[in-house]
Parts: C-alpha cells; structure tokens; sequence
C-alpha cells in the first residue's frame, strides 16, 4: 500500500518495541477492558440511561421534555444525543489517524481519550434534571472518550499477538473487562441500597457518586496497560496535510477493502451486525424500565446475568472459533441474536427478561471479541498502519450505532414502543448473516 508521508523525524530515544506474543504485554492489553468497561456497563448501560429517564421526568412533570425549542420524549432525545456523539468521534479518529501510525502516538492519543471519557463521567454528578443541556453533553463527551480510546485499544492487538493467538487474546480483553465491571457495578448496588449507612442523603445522592467512582476506575486501571504498551515514537510535523492525511489514508485502506473481497464482505457484515448489537447494549435498561417495569436492583440483577453469562460466552465462542473457524462462531451467535430481537417484540413478564437477558449474554462478548479478532487477522500481514485499520473498523461500528440508534429512535417516536424497533434490529441480523454465510475466510480457505 502506498500512503502520503509527512516530514518525520526518528526519536533515537525512544523506547524498543514491545515483545510480540508476552503473557505480560498481553494480559496489560487485556486490562485496559476493565477499565473502560466500567462506563460502558455501570453508566452506558445501567446507571445513567434509568436515572436520566427518572431525573428528567421529575424536572419537567412528564417524560415529554423541552429542549432547544422543541417538545421532544426524554429517551428519544438521549437516543439522539448518543447517536450524535458516535457521529463526530468518526470524524475525530480519522483526522487523527495519520498522525497516531506514522508517528507512533496511539498510546498518546488512547491516554487522551481515555482522560476526556473519564472526566465527562464525574461531571455527570453536576446533572440535575432541568440543566439537561449539560445531561446530553457530557455523555456525548464520554462516548467521545470511550469510543476514540478504542480506536487506538485496539491497533495494538495486531502488533502485541500474532494470528494464531488473537482469537484467544481478543476474547481474553472482554472477559477482563466483562469480570472487573461487574466487580464495580456491584460495589455500586451496595452503596446506592445502603447510601445511608454510607452517609448518602439519598439513592439519588449514591447513583451520583458513583459516577464519579467509574470515572477514577477508569483512569486508575487505564495506568496498568499504559505501562507495559509501548510504540516506537516519531517526530510529526502537523500541518494541514497531517490532519487530512487521515481521510486520504482511509481512502486507501478503502481501496485496498474493495480490492480485497473476504475483506469488503466482512466489513459489510460487521456493520449491520453493529447496528443491532450495539444499539440492543445501549437501550437494553430503559427497555426494561419502560417496557416491562423493571426498575432499581431488579434491573441491576438483569445486566449483572447478562455480564457474567457474557464472560462465558466469550470463553465459549473463542473455542468455538478455534475448532471451527471465525466463520461458523459468527453465524451461530447471529442466529441467537435474530431469535433475542423477535424474543423482545413478545416479551411480557420479568421472568422471560430474564432468560432474554442470558440469551444476549451468550453472544454479546462473543461476537464482539469475534469481530475484532476476525478483522486483526484480516489486516495485511507485517502492515504498520494499524491505527488506520482500525480507524476505519471503529468508524464503520460507530456508523453502524449511528444508524441504529436514530433507525431504533425514529420508530420509537412514531409508534412510541421500543418493542417495534427490535424487529427492525433483526433483520439487521439476518442481513449480516446471509453476507456471512456467503463468505469464505482466509483460514477456511
């Protein structure tokens, strides 16, 4: 592949690159899931969607609320908000990925975001209802964190396991993640069902604090994979060029996709499979509040059996994958989520919540550390445009939760039931399992 090149200078005193294949390299990659996973279970996921929900309708009376003008429902508008916030990173990560590949700064940037996600979590104590302007921002800026971090996460898994091991080591990170998480959502439940011993004012006071806690969770354990990662680090001269070579680079690394059939058809796959998983973690809780009543430790309960079931989940299809091939992993979890989303259109009691939430468990970690080892080993053997790479992966997820969440908002508004949204989630499914299914991979080949 040939790429524009910038003006760059070699670091003589930077760092020897890491080890390919070291258990500690590889186990301080994988922590760095416990870190962030904390705000993608205890505030994407369970705290903050249900306390926004109730905070917002106690401030203005109903779930009907006014913002810029307009008379919008609360859980549409947060489903806006989350969609417009996975749009920009797009654009953020491309300009940036230039710079990260050729001079060597995806620790930097991953360190970057990882600070802004972590900061916007503690800010969340300052919402209060009314001010929801500041309720819509600072989750925007976490996803910003979140998201962006990941993009860099990411790029170091070709560089730190070589094929053969990245099935394992992808799914190895979700289970770190999905593990130390739970710990913390746990620890969470305690102090919001006990704020009084604890010296809270009231369950509301407990949720707030913990905001803060996931955000020093997260910048603490960060430190872990922080240490051990390292790069090779370049001198960049950023200019206009190194800004826009990002674009120009994707550019690229479209062409050579295109070029590159097993490639282009599992991206495609990818995205439309995004659009259901993530948009389904996302609004899992304020469908099990709104729809079926579910609310407080119940729902707690609810995502801790998805996050432990998730763990072995994960550990299954990685051995799944391993005897059988990334292939056959993929078309056996897209089956379940297509019979999870038609589940979800019926469901009416708590007790068939919870056997759809073991269900979505099963695959959740499954499939995402599937993806992400299934593209790793689709990446050019011995590329050093990782980030780029990745880039475009990530932009191609965030695309893909951007459409599903303004598909799933959309159809909620006009109907004014989340349960016909998970229909249209389904066929999502079933088109990325046809494309699959139609799919041969390199090593099935």
């Amino acid at each position: 592949m040939y790429f524009y090149t910038p003006i760059i200078q070699k670091n003589m005193n930077s760092p020897t690159q890491m080890p390919v294949n070291n258990r500690k390299v590889m186990n301080a990659w994988c922590s760095y899931d416990i870190a962030n996973s904390a705000y993608n279970l205890s505030i994407a996921t369970v705290l903050y969607p249900v306390f926004y929900d109730d905070i917002t309708k106690r401030a203005f009376g109903s779930e009907m609320v006014q913002f810029l003008g307009f008379t919008i429902k609360n859980t549409v508008l947060y489903e806006y908000a989350i969609a417009l916030g996975y749009f920009i990173i797009i654009f953020l990560t491309l300009s940036l990925s230039g710079i990260a590949d050729l001079g060597g700064y995806r620790k930097r940037f991953m360190q970057m975001f990882t600070t802004l996600g972590a900061l916007s979590c503690m800010g969340l104590y300052a919402f209060n209802g009314s001010n929801i302007g500041l309720g819509l921002l600072l989750p925007m800026l976490a996803v910003l964190g979140y998201a962006g971090s990941l993009v860099y996460y990411n790029s170091f898994l070709p560089l730190i396991a070589t094929p053969e091991h990245q099935d394992k080591i992808s799914a190895r990170g979700f289970m770190f993640g999905y593990a130390g998480s739970m710990l913390l959502l746990i620890f969470n439940l305690f102090s919001i069902e006990n704020y009084q011993m604890l010296g809270f004012s009231g369950k509301m006071e407990a949720v707030k604090f913990a905001f803060i806690e996931v955000g020093i969770w997260w910048l603490l354990i960060s430190q872990i994979a922080f240490h051990f990662l390292r790069e090779e680090r370049r001198k960049v001269e950023v200019n206009t060029s190194i800004l826009t070579k990002g674009f120009r680079e994707i550019g690229n690394v479209f062409r050579y996709i295109r070029q590159h059939g097993v490639m282009y058809r599992f991206l495609l796959a990818f995205f439309f499979f995004s659009m259901g998983v993530q948009t389904i973690i996302i609004i899992a809780s304020l469908f099990g509040s709104n729809e079926l009543g579910i609310t407080g430790s119940k729902l707690i309960l609810t995502i801790l059996i998805i996050q432990v079931v998730a763990i072995l989940g994960a550990a299954l299809f990685g051995q799944v994958s391993s005897r059988f091939g990334n292939k056959t992993s993929l078309l056996w979890m897209l089956s379940i989520w297509i019979f999870v989303c038609i589940s979800a259109y019926f469901v009416q009691s708590v007790p068939h919540f919870y056997i759809l939430s073991f269900f979505v468990g099963l695959v959740m970690g499954g499939i995402q550390s599937q993806a992400r080892s299934t593209w790793s080993k689709l990446i050019p053997k011995d590329s050093t445009d990782t980030a780029s790479y990745f880039s475009f992966y990530d932009s191609t997820e965030k695309l893909a939760i951007v459409c599903g969440m303004l598909g799933f908002g959309v159809i909620e508004q006009i109907t004014g039931s989340m349960r016909n949204s998970t229909l249209l989630l389904s066929s999502f499914f079933l088109v990325s399992l046809l494309i699959i299914a139609f799919t041969r991979f390199k090593r099935e080949e």
